[in-house]
């Protein structure tokens, strides 16, 4: 596990920038959460005797890197909850394409259902029979740039459905770079995708003010290239 990077923390709320495969919370895999490393770093860095309370907001998928925000009391993880139930969250994703989306701005607007036979979602028109539990999914995007044949992507998720900008990207044939599991024939060296939580903004749900919360990309070459169009956004 690579060292915790804590980008915002106060008495209520604690976020860090996660690292591409890093597991959120435990699965049947075995390997150790990140969650586990916030609850350590809470307990020695406050020497809290006995349990830590830390509440899970939100997730991002494995393959993925940026903002994770967890609550450190019970009444921030309701309030937190709410914020994101009733889409008060602003989200702000950057992905890598080596597709050019048409048109290079738009909104994707469709169900997506998630397909247990296939271990992915899918998008669907409209709800069927078979498909009575697909969610309304709505996702913003607009081309930032281009560099040497990659196109890096800004997304504005509207709602919070399982791998909802992956398949949306790919519905749009802008496959991200290195997601193998919506398209792509060859992943990256580290297995990551190039799918990045740049920042997530929202009113603190205690303190009551404005809160914008940022992510740098990993440092890494297929990041790297683009820090300067990301740095002008």
């Amino acid at each position: 596990m690579k060292r915790l990077e804590v980008i915002y923390e106060d008495n209520h709320l604690i976020a860090i920038n996660k690292p591409a495969g890093a597991l959120v919370q435990g699965d049947d895999t075995g390997d150790r959460p990140i969650s586990d490393e916030v609850k350590f770093y809470i307990k020695h860095r406050y020497a809290k005797p006995g349990d830590v309370f830390l509440g899970l907001i939100h997730r991002i998928d494995r393959p993925v890197s940026g903002v994770l925000i967890f609550a450190r009391t019970s009444k921030a993880l309701t309030r937190m909850n709410e914020l994101f139930r009733n889409k008060e969250m602003d989200k702000e994703y950057l992905a890598i394409s080596q597709e050019r989306p048409q048109p290079m701005e738009g909104k994707i607007k469709n169900y997506i259902w998630n397909n247990p036979e296939k271990g992915r979602v899918s998008i669907l028109p409209k709800i069927g029979r078979r498909t009575k539990d697909a969610k309304l999914a709505e996702t913003d995007y607009k081309l930032i740039g281009e560099i040497e044949g990659h196109h890096l992507i800004q997304v504005f998720p509207k709602s919070g459905r399982k791998h909802q900008i992956r398949a949306h990207m790919a519905h749009i044939d802008c496959i991200i770079i290195g997601d193998m599991r919506y398209g792509k024939r060859k992943p990256t060296d580290d297995k990551s995708v190039g799918l990045h939580c740049r920042s997530m903004s929202f009113i603190h749900p205690i303190k009551k003010e404005r809160v914008r919360i940022v992510a740098e990309p990993p440092k890494i070459q297929l990041w790297n290239k683009f820090r300067g169009l990301i740095e002008e956004i």
